[in-house]
């Protein structure tokens, strides 16, 4: 591994819960296939939740163009693509790629990953069908969105915010073995976990850092998957068919 890779490896035990959890559903679906599985993070843009992981990453993302991306921290530049490519050792290819009509080739990859994507993507039924298409038989696809029972959608290029049913309703059109669950508890600690970090403010970095660890905590009690209120995000795992 790359320093910056070491480096985010050991700071995982704080950082925001999702991540973590992102992480370990990954492992545990990796773990499970032979030799070097290839893996497909759609709209990863930097991709650190694939740091370290035993797979051949493909990161793919639509070019930055608007401004409103801009401000949004959407899409990818050129410059995010070479950071990219000198920071990580397991990403193999950085594409140009919409998953809407990808040209990625079909029966492909050995697993997909979209973090936080789908709700910015205005034809989701085209996209989970693509996502289908490049997967092979018995891969599986894993999507993390905001949770639409409880978060009310102000982002403007938040296409929707899906309840628990409509989302496992969207995928189960495609996949014939889908769940979906709550994550990530609401509050002052995953607000503060959210802040930015920075070496020019170390107090505010170690408080964020904390609180990451703390909300973590409070993620990770039973029961939590199956709470609509208090909980920020949905979590989904869906199988194709082997």
């Amino acid at each position: 591994m790359t320093p910056f890779e070491l480096t985010y490896v050991c700071a995982e035990p704080v950082l925001p819960p999702l991540y973590r959890m992102v992480r370990r559903q990954l492992r545990g679906m990796l773990s499970t296939e032979q030799g070097v599985p290839a893996l497909l993070d759609v709209g990863g843009r930097k991709s650190h939740y694939t740091i370290g992981l035993r797979a051949r990453v493909t990161v793919t993302d639509v070019p930055r163009r608007s401004t409103l991306q801009e401000q949004l921290n959407l899409g990818v530049t050129q410059r995010m693509v070479s950071q990219l490519r000198a920071r990580r050792s397991n990403v193999q290819e950085v594409l140009l790629d919409d998953m809407t009509h990808s040209e990625l080739p079909d029966a492909c990859f050995d697993c997909v990953v979209a973090v936080e994507v789908i709700e910015h993507v205005a034809e989701d039924e085209a996209f989970v069908r693509e996502v289908h298409r490049v997967l092979k038989p018995g891969g599986r696809f894993l999507a993390t969105t905001p949770n639409g029972d409880a978060v009310p959608n102000k982002n403007p290029d938040h296409k929707r915010h899906y309840t628990r049913v409509q989302l496992h309703d969207l995928l189960s059109r495609c996949f014939p073995i889908v769940n979906v669950e709550y994550a990530v508890r609401a509050g002052v600690f995953r607000r503060l976990g959210l802040r930015s970090w920075s070496i020019q403010r170390p107090v505010g970095t170690a408080v964020g850092m904390a609180a990451n660890w703390v909300n973590g905590l409070q993620s990770s009690r039973a029961g939590v998957g199956g709470q609509a209120a208090g909980t920020c995000h949905l979590i989904a795992t869906a199988w194709k068919r082997a």
